[in-house]
């Protein structure tokens, strides 16, 4: 057994003070990530600071500064959000994202802010035996060269070639969300695109955030009633897999134009990939299976598969077009 404090905040702003203070500490709320790596000796923090108690559980519509958001409480449990009214019948996109992460017990306990602070699901990164970089900066990645099947195929480096798990994150990408944040400095606020980073050398950063930073609210900006969005996922079984590819897409149509298409993937990268290239690409022509193949091998151009992932820019070249033709039928009827 590992002797460690914990500490129960009473308020957003205290249990920021908490873990500044404090260089060893972590915040928990789920658990259903942290205590696992308790248990593998992947994480050994010193202070626990129990934020699942604090009142950031709400999901409302308010007044943003650039329009209605959907304001959608760190502490939201993945199965209640799956579930809101309006996060089904605006954002079917965040809904099934949601819906297709872990197991229905988990997603009882899943928080929002948890579900985009995750952890890669390497294996490496979860066996202390082995040599990884994100867990123990400057030992080396095993995964070069090693078990490679889960790899990245965009943004990796020579430190780090693992991949980000949430489903969530990658459906918030797709709607442009925004990540609210209190700090030692008060409150900001971050694009959910901006949230998390690429290995480059430093892969044990996973986030933007400080230590101390702590997400109390993610929100949406309301869409337009026109536009489609859903969440499509490959993986090796229907529950409880992590994605080896999934696409989250936008859609709204002028006439037999794109007016506005958004398109993240996940599986792919060590963060949500948000595809502007073929985004760009597509905005203003047809959705035919062509231009959408075009558009996301554009997209790939730059995606490294000489480590046996290749079959990743196939189904994610398959994928995003079966999510957007499905999505442009919908409009179209």
């Amino acid at each position: 057994m590992r002797a460690l404090d914990y500490r129960r905040p009473e308020s957003a702003q205290e249990a920021v003070e908490l873990v500044s203070s404090h260089p060893g500490a972590r915040y928990l709320a789920g658990g259903s990530n942290l205590v696992d790596h308790l248990k593998l000796g992947v994480a050994a923090p010193d202070v626990l600071v129990d934020v699942s108690r604090l009142p950031l559980d709400d999901v409302e519509e308010v007044e943003g500064e650039d329009g209605a958001v959907l304001r959608i409480g760190a502490n939201v449990r993945n199965s209640d959000l799956a579930a809101h009214p309006v996060v089904r019948s605006r954002f079917p996109v965040v809904a099934r994202a949601t819906l297709a992460g872990a197991s229905g017990q988990i997603r009882n306990q899943a928080t929002t802010a948890g579900n985009l602070l995750q952890r890669t699901r390497c294996v490496y990164f979860q066996d202390v035996t082995t040599a990884c970089n994100k867990r123990k900066p400057g030992t080396g990645c095993s995964a070069l060269g090693g078990y490679a099947r889960y790899n990245a195929i965009l943004g990796a480096s020579a430190h780090c070639v693992t991949t980000h798990p949430s489903d969530l994150a990658v459906g918030l990408a797709a709607v442009d969300a925004t990540v609210v944040v209190l700090g030692v400095e008060g409150e900001r606020r971050i694009r959910l695109e901006d949230l998390h980073r690429l290995p480059g050398d430093r892969p044990e950063a996973d986030t933007t955030l400080a230590a101390s930073d702590l997400i109390t609210a993610v929100e949406l900006p309301m869409v337009d009633t026109d536009t489609r969005s859903t969440y499509a996922k490959v993986r090796d079984r229907a529950s409880f897999a992590f994605a080896l590819v999934s696409v989250a897409a936008t859609l709204r149509m002028e006439g037999d134009r794109v007016g506005e298409v958004r398109i993240a993937w996940g599986g792919v990268a060590h963060k949500p990939w948000r595809a502007r290239r073929a985004e760009a690409a597509l905005t203003g022509g047809g959705i035919e299976e062509d231009a959408v193949r075009a558009a996301v091998d554009e997209e790939l151009a730059t995606a490294t598969t000489d480590d046996g992932t290749a079959y990743k820019v196939a189904m994610v070249r398959n994928t995003t077009t079966m999510t957007l033709l499905r999505l442009a039928g919908e409009v179209r009827r």
